[in-house]
Formats: structure tokens, sequence, C-alpha cells
């Protein structure tokens, strides 16, 4: 099989001729594996190759304007949704983090008013070209950020507000969620539209909970998120695409609805969360959701030896690889904390480990 046949078919829930592959880093750890392997720090794709990786992303570009000014004085940059973010360092490396969360204490009207980038603001034209470019590859548009509400309402309007105005009802921040559920829902349709069939699968997103518990309650998913989310899914379905949901933390108890809203595939996959080891997934949910993660980035992959990386390497693949339908894949982007060689040894260890005999 190539890159596209591998992922398209574990998506359906098959068994491919291997394993398929993905990758995420945080920037420390991206430019060590490119010094390990010999390549120039901007060679993004040259990494991806080496690792083995079956998926790109494609999107149209940027060229709207600048709605919302940085900060150089205090050292913040602010992204075309007015999102607020500054350099926080830690001992291996640093984070641009969310602040100031500049809609906490908006009205509906101030939210309604707020700038925020259209559809027209992206342009299009090179898309198709972009897909024939990487048609080797298995295609996705969208991505973790695309019709989350938790994390990115968040993000403008603090964590804390954003689950206030679920429990409560807030029109001001359910209306945020919907301004920018409806600018990323049109665009993603531009983005299909203009890739002229080449797209294999929609790649959406929520953070629904802790390491230990749901975040909200299923009732509160149900009134407030599902119906966002089921917007994407039902475009996706519109142009005959599977759609895979990134869900951080313990999120299992919505698969059942993701499974009924038609989402194929759930990515992230945090086994030290509750109700998230492969074991669990794959016995409550195998045959009817594809799996993409299970790779703990906080596990043997940042704080073990080579030794024990493939270990545990070796035993998700033993659990999640019977029956077909899983993509290997870090938890989340692999951390600046994590020993260059043990990231060598985990994409490794599914190359010679995942292969279907």
């Amino acid at each position: 099989m190539n890159s596209r046949e591998r992922v398209v078919t574990v998506l359906n829930r098959g068994v491919p001729d291997r394993v398929p592959v993905d990758y995420a880093s945080n920037p420390d750890i991206d430019r060590r594996l490119k010094a390990h392997f010999g390549l120039k720090a901007d060679d993004n794709d040259g990494l991806l190759r080496v690792l083995g990786v079956d998926i790109r992303g494609i999107w149209p570009r940027f060229v709207g304007p600048s709605r919302h000014a940085d900060m150089p004085e205090r050292g913040i940059k602010v992204d075309p949704w007015g999102r607020r973010r500054r350099w926080v360092e830690h001992p291996t490396g640093g984070y641009w983090d969310y602040c100031d969360f500049p809609l906490a204490e908006a009205t509906e009207e101030q939210v309604a008013a707020w700038p925020m980038p259209a559809p027209d603001d992206y342009d299009y034209s090179g898309v198709l070209k972009q897909c024939r470019n990487l048609r080797a590859y298995a295609l996705h548009v969208g991505g973790a950020g695309d019709g989350d509400v938790i994390n990115s309402t968040g993000m403008l309007r603090g964590m804390e507000q954003t689950l206030v105005d679920l429990v409560t009802d807030d029109p001001a921040g359910l209306l945020l969620s919907r301004r920018r559920v409806d600018i990323q829902v049109e665009t993603l349709r531009r983005t299909i539209e203009a890739a002229k069939g080449e797209i294999d699968f929609v790649w959406m997103g929520e953070d629904l909970g802790t390491q230990i518990a749901p975040m909200i309650s299923l009732e509160t998913y149900r009134r407030h998120i599902r119906p966002l989310h089921q917007r994407i899914v039902d475009l996706a379905k519109s142009f005959n695409l599977p759609v895979m949901i990134h869900t951080c933390g313990s999120s299992s108890w919505a698969y059942e609805d993701f499974i009924e809203m038609g989402i194929s595939a759930v990515d992230t996959l945090q086994p030290e969360a509750a109700n998230m080891s492969p074991e669990y997934l794959k016995r409550t949910f195998g045959g009817r959701l594809a799996f993409h993660g299970c790779i703990s980035t906080a596990g043997p992959l940042a704080t073990g030896t080579v030794d024990e990386t493939i270990a545990y390497c070796r035993r998700t693949l033993d659990i999640m690889m019977p029956g077909g339908g899983y993509c290997f894949a870090p938890t989340h982007q692999i951390q600046d904390n994590t020993p260059t060689e043990n990231a060598v040894a985990m994409y490794e260890t599914v190359k010679t480990f995942g292969v279907y005999r």
C-alpha cells in the first residue's frame, strides 16, 4: 500500500500492510531530530520522510488584514483571532502560552463586534497544487483547533469563564463559540472544494477531559458542543470524507456519541488518563472507531531509557494492531524533555514491529 491507501484503510477500521505513522513535536526535539538525521533546520518534509510519516495537512494561506496588533512592549504576540500569547520558559524549552483573555468579561454585543478572520481572508488558489505535490500521502484538512469549544474559546475568554458559560448558558460565551465554528465550517468547505477530491479526511478537535475525569457532563456536551461538532461532521459527510476528532484527557465517555454522530476516528488517546488505556479503548470501541495516538509523551518516551521506550511502543502495538484500525502517533506533540534517542527508537520500533505478517 501507499500512504494514502494505508491511512484510508485504517480510518475504515481495516487492516493495512503496516501500521500508518504520524508525528508532532515541540521545537527543540524537532530541531534535535533533524540534526540527528543530518537534515537542515527547515527541512520539515525531510524529517517526516525519514520517520516514515504517512499523513500531511493541507491549509489555505491566510492573506487577510491584521485586525489585531502585537504588543511588543509586553512581549505579546496576537493572532488573527485576537488571541494573545507570551513566551513562558521551562527547564527544557518553553511555550507561547495564552494570556490576558480579552473577552473574559465581554458582553454578547462585544463578542458580536470582536474582529475575527473571514473565510474570504484565505487564499484557496494554491490548495490543489499542495494536494498534487503531496499525493503520495494521506491528506487532511482541519486540525485539533477546528470545531473545539472549550480550548479555543478559553484562549479568548479564559478557561474558567468558558466552563461557566457552558453550565449557565451564558449568551456571550455561546455566541463566541458559534461565531468561530461558522467561520471554520465555511473555510473548511472552500478548502475541500478547492482540493477537487484530493482530501482523504477531516480533522477536528475538542479537549473534553482532565487526567482523572470528564471536564463537563455528557448532558452539557450534548446541549452546547455536540451540535457544533455535528456541523463539521455533516460537512465532511457531504463530501464523503471520514472525520477524526482530537480529544485530550479522559474523553472516552463521549465516544458513543461520536459513533452516533458519524465520527470515524479518535486522536490523542492519553493512556494515563481515566478510561483511556489501550486495552480499554480496544476492547470497548475497537471495530467501531479507529485510533490515532496512544504513545504517551509523558511516559517512557520522555522519562525512560531507549529499551523502556521500545518495550512500551511494542506493547502498545501488540494491543492496538489486531484487527486493524490503528495509526501509531504520539498523544500530543513530543515534548522538549524527550531524549533524542528515545524519539528515534519510537519510530524505529514501529517500522520493525508495526508490519502485518
